[in-house]
Order: structure tokens, then sequence, then C-alpha cells
């Protein structure tokens, strides 16, 4: 066997473990969990979201009516939520509690009572 033959079974070898590796990282990681979450004047549905501590969660936040935002500062997460827009958040609870989420933005009168619940759980 040549030099430049077996080269090219050590690339081939070496692409084979990390394809192979990288298919075990992906096991090995928790599912990211997709969450719907509707902003409307005054509120949020769900109010409650519950997560598991440490699996990945994306929040899918929307809005039909006015800009809102979204803030759930113990997950340093916050997004300005726009009509029509599909905005995503990514949050990884690192902690287990009860923890509130709030609109930000001025969105009208009952402004003050937009908020919401995540409940993280081991």
């Amino acid at each position: 066997m040549t030099i430049a033959q077996r080269s090219a079974k050590a690339v081939v070898l070496a692409v084979i473990l990390a394809i192979g590796a990288t298919g075990m990282y992906a096991a090995a990681r928790p599912a990211e969990q997709v969450i719907k979450v509707v902003a409307k004047r005054f509120d949020y549905t769900p109010s409650i979201i519950k997560l598991k501590k440490g699996v990945p969660v994306v929040l899918e936040l929307t809005t039909k009516d006015v800009i809102m935002g979204f803030s759930a500062p113990d997950f340093a997460a916050r997004a300005d939520i726009v009509p029509g827009k599909v905005v995503r958040v990514r949050i990884v609870p690192d902690k287990t509690g009860t923890f509130t989420f709030v609109c930000d933005i001025f969105c009208g009168t009952g402004h003050e009572q937009m908020d919401g619940t995540i409940v993280v759980t081991d």
C-alpha cells in the first residue's frame, strides 16, 4: 500500500469517527422544546410556562395587536414582539423555582398587570 493510499484511508477513518462522535453528541443533548406564547393586551397565553431544569426551550412569541415586550430577567431573556412576526427566544433553565416574566413595553392602561410565570422543576 502506498503512502497516498494510507493517507486516504486515514482521512476516511477520521471522517467516519467525526460523524460518529457528532451523532453521539447530538443524542446526548436534551431535545429542544418549543412553546408558543401569544401576547395580547393585557396578557400572555399561556400565562404559566412549566419547564424542566437543564432542558432547552424555545419560546415562539407572537402578537396580533400592538408591539409588546417580553422580559424574563432571571434567565437573561428579552425580546420585542412585533405584530405579524414570530420572535424566538431560547432559554435553558439553570435553576428551579418560580420566576416572573413581564411585558416591558408600555402597551396600554392594563400594561402593569401584564405578566406570567415560569415554573422550573427538576
